[in-house]
């Protein structure tokens, strides 16, 4: 009944003279017998969009924001990077599903934000040609001033935007943050000038008054863990419920050391095949755990259920030998896994192990990586120690920290003593379901494929 004279008085209005092109046209709602609609014709909108946090999925139900890409007043496009956020198992960069005007930073570096939250507003441009929205019987309220773009209120600038475009991991940036010192008054000597904690312990140490040295030495500060401790604090907690059944060898390297010695001639006459410039032994284990695990598939396992149930609880026997390295990162201790080794030769286990190092050292080994491991292994060699009590990751059933190689004395078979390329290694493994003779028999099974390189390629499929 009302449409019909609402939309030629929207038509006549639109094509007076006295409406401007770049002006937006709003109609008073027409009101009658209490029916109260509006409508407006085809003129682009303005409409003030929160950006929220999505779920990255693995359980995580907040990120750490380690840096902006946009500030307040920016103006991004769809699929343009907002931010940067670190959650307790990598890092994300997280990308804008619209096109705007950024008017609001929802939080600052170093802030908690939570799944769901809001992490900027974006101010777009709504196309719909028509809206309709029942509107209160009340009269509507009066059009506020619309927000002066040109200047922002201080509760919506960053807290630096120096201090955004520093590289820098958040552990880092929490002890400068700690220690009253603008991180980006410092000098990185990392790589692409990368503030390491050593440059503010150092920048720290020449600011230090006497006085100040003798405070912050009494006076001890509580710190909150950072994301990669408090995934270490839950993870482990889970783990230390379940009793681990320890074992220890040592393995001779000897015939290791010049198998890997040969590929290394390979790949420096194909140097151009390769995005690394020499094998390690890493790779070399990585494929001898992977066969191992083809004779002893419950080692691959995973359990399910109900732990007060022992009715209830399932073995899932997984076909993917996804093997975890754990790696010591700047920001701490990570557990990416190179997924189906039982699927790649050794060439490709160490591409793969490149890949992982390179990202681990810019603190940007993506979710993906993360999830969906096996077994682990630790190299803890390369910093130093022999034998470990290494703990499970809890949906894994076992675990093993390589120690430092060292040349140690031996008998041969005619008793003599010989030098000897010996790697302790050390083994944990759940003791619900894998008793002694098991661990036992699966770490010798590795260990003669280690020794023996040669019986390799009859393992090879």
């Amino acid at each position: 009944m009302y449409l019909r004279p609402l939309k030629s008085i929207s038509s006549s209005a639109a094509s007076s003279s006295l409406a401007r092109p770049s002006s937006r046209l709003f109609l008073t709602p027409y009101k009658h017998l209490g029916f109260t609609r509006r409508f407006h014709p085809s003129f682009a909108k303005d409409a003030i969009k929160p950006f929220l946090l999505a779920d990255i999925g693995e359980g995580i139900t907040e990120c750490e924001v380690i840096q902006w890409f946009v500030e307040p007043g920016s103006t991004v496009a769809e699929f343009d990077k907002i931010c940067e956020v670190q959650s307790d198992k990598a890092s994300v960069e997280i990308s804008s599903r619209y096109a705007g005007k950024v008017l609001k930073l929802h939080h600052g570096l170093n802030d908690i934000a939570k799944v769901g939250a809001p992490l900027v507003d974006i101010e777009t441009e709504d196309d719909e040609e028509e809206q309709e929205a029942p509107q209160p019987e009340t009269p509507p309220p009066a059009v506020s001033e619309p927000p002066l773009h040109g200047k922002e209120q201080p509760a919506d600038r960053p807290k630096s935007s120096a201090s955004a475009t520093v590289l820098a991991t958040p552990a880092v940036r929490k002890l400068a943050k700690e220690k009253g010192i603008e991180i980006s008054s410092v000098t990185g000597s990392g790589k692409d000038g990368r503030i390491l904690k050593e440059d503010i312990l150092a920048f720290g140490s020449e600011t230090e008054t006497p006085d100040s040295i003798h405070l912050s030495d009494s006076v001890a500060t509580p710190q909150s863990l950072s994301m990669v401790q408090k995934a270490m604090f839950k993870s482990m907690t889970q783990s230390l419920s379940i009793p681990q059944l320890g074992y220890k060898d040592d393995i001779e390297i000897d015939a290791t050391t010049k198998y890997r010695a040969e590929l290394n001639k390979h790949i420096n006459a194909h140097p151009d095949r390769y995005p690394f410039t020499k094998m390690t032994y890493l790779p070399i284990f990585v494929k001898c755990l992977s066969i191992a695990l083809r004779h002893y598939p419950i080692m691959n396992a995973k359990l399910s259920g109900d732990v007060h149930d022992v009715n209830s609880i399932q073995i899932t026997y997984r076909p993917s030998h996804n093997i975890g390295i754990a790696m010591d990162t700047p920001q701490g201790l990570i557990v990416p896994n190179v997924k189906n080794v039982q699927d790649k030769t050794i060439f490709d286990i160490a591409a793969e192990i490149h890949r992982l190092q390179e990202l681990g050292k810019r603190n940007a080994i993506p979710v993906s990586d993360m999830k969906g491991g096996t077994i682990t292994l630790s190299n803890i060699g390369t910093i130093g120690g022999t034998y470990a009590n290494p703990v499970i990751v809890s949906s894994e059933l076992a675990i093993v920290a390589l120690g430092k190689m060292q040349k140690l004395p031996r008998f041969d078979s005619n008793d003599n003593i010989v030098a000897k390329q010996v790697m302790p290694v050390s083994w944990s493994a759940d003791h619900r379901i894998i008793d002694g003779a098991t661990i036992a028999r699966f770490g010798n099974h590795w260990k003669n494929l280690i020794e023996n390189p040669a019986l390799l390629a009859s393992e090879m499929r």
